[in-house]
């Protein structure tokens, strides 16, 4: 639901009345992950998308039920080698989807309504909803703040909420959306309820460093894979919103110094493009030992091996180097800027994702890495 805020908090400040459908668990080769959803208004007008296609048309006519009725429903969607006209996933994945309506009357509205909104402006939130349990606490909602605080809550015992919250609190902290099993009471005793927590934080970080041709590009792919782009170089003259326009930030300062000072995470991207010992150096030495996703650096393999030899001369680790993607990015055999820039986001991609790099065609691999098993247990009306 939050991955289409922006469209659903416009939605709210309209006073629409709409049903949310949100990818609950997916199994297999499923195209979309938890937390994927799509909305339909009380004019029929839908955003978003749970399946790629496949079952967009019955989950769209889930919606406009459960705006009818204001039932929240789970329904499962697979592949059926029986029925294969049934409506499914050509994929041969599976796919559970939780279907809320989100009426004027919906208790949960005033709370859907902040989570919106703090997704919207880019603030990290994360929203829980009740998958399967007793009527009473379907089609209720508890938001936590990256803070801790919260608002609204299930209405069942207090001990619920509070165990809850900080489990929603580590998803927020991952930045990750999925389901956890917990007792009525909250507690890991008693019926189990599932439930599903949805997180949305701000876009994680990419930081080019060095104002070249090659960053340019990088840049338009960095946006366009939703990174917040910052731009890094010590020279002015090269470091201009002229030359990077799509760039979220640009820094003029020398890369160490900047690197020193900034906020990073495990999300965090680092490219340094300068190949340039005096910049690379003091640069590489600091990445190399920061808990960030990626440290890439670009440059010829003779100059690969120079700078390794400069690294380890400043007490950089063979462990520490281990880290380093150098000569950044896969081989494509990329030669313009652009394919560069494409080589660089396909590593960037496939170290985030656990792929290999490699051609599917002929393959055995699987073309997802990072599918959540669906959940067991009786699929259909959660009423």
């Amino acid at each position: 639901m939050l991955d289409i805020a922006e469209e659903l908090n416009r939605w709210v400040a309209e006073g629409r009345d709409f049903a949310v459908a949100t990818v609950v668990a997916v199994g297999g080769s499923a195209p979309r992950q938890p937390g994927a959803a799509l909305a339909v208004d009380a004019d029929g007008i839908a955003v978003g998308s749970v399946s790629g296609g496949c079952v967009e048309g019955a989950v769209y006519e889930l919606c406009r039920q459960a705006l009818e009725d204001g039932e929240t429903v789970l329904e499962r969607f697979g592949y059926s080698d029986e029925d294969a006209f049934a409506v499914g996933l050509t994929c041969g994945g599976v796919i559970d989807i939780l279907v809320t309506p989100v009426r004027a009357d919906a208790p949960a509205r005033p709370v859907v309504a902040a989570a919106l909104a703090a997704a919207a402006r880019g603030e990290a939130a994360a929203v829980a909803r009740i998958v399967t349990g007793p009527q009473e606490l379907l089609g209720r909602a508890l938001l936590v703040d990256a803070d801790g605080s919260c608002a609204g809550g299930f209405g069942a015992h207090p001990e619920l909420d509070r165990t809850v919250a900080a489990e929603a609190i580590a998803f927020l902290d991952a930045g990750r959306t999925g389901t956890l099993e917990i007792g009525e009471q909250g507690s890991r005793c008693g019926a189990p309820l599932t439930v599903l927590v949805e997180s949305s934080v701000p876009p994680p970080r990419m930081i080019v460093f060095g104002a070249i041709d090659f960053a340019s590009a990088l840049v338009r792919v960095g946006k366009f894979l939703n990174y917040h782009v910052t731009v890094c170089d010590a020279r002015p003259v090269f470091a201009t919103k002229a030359r990077f326009p799509e760039a979220d930030e640009i820094v003029v300062e020398w890369p160490h110094k900047y690197l020193e000072r900034t906020q990073v995470d495990a999300r965090t991207v680092l490219c340094v493009l300068t190949h340039d010992a005096k910049f690379d150096v003091p640069l590489l030495r600091l990445a190399l030992r920061l808990p960030v996703a990626y440290v890439g650096a670009m440059g010829s393999r003779r100059t690969h091996l120079d700078r390794n030899e400069r690294l380890r001369d400043v007490g950089v680790t063979e462990l520490e180097l281990a880290r380093l993607r150098s000569p950044i990015g896969l081989d494509l055999g990329a030669r313009t800027p652009e394919e560069t820039a494409l080589s660089i986001a396909a590593e960037i991609v496939a170290n985030r994702r656990g792929g290999t790099g490699l051609s599917l065609t002929g393959a055995h691999t699987p073309i997802h890495h990072d599918v959540t098993p669906a959940p067991t247990g009786r699929i259909g009306s959660v009423a």
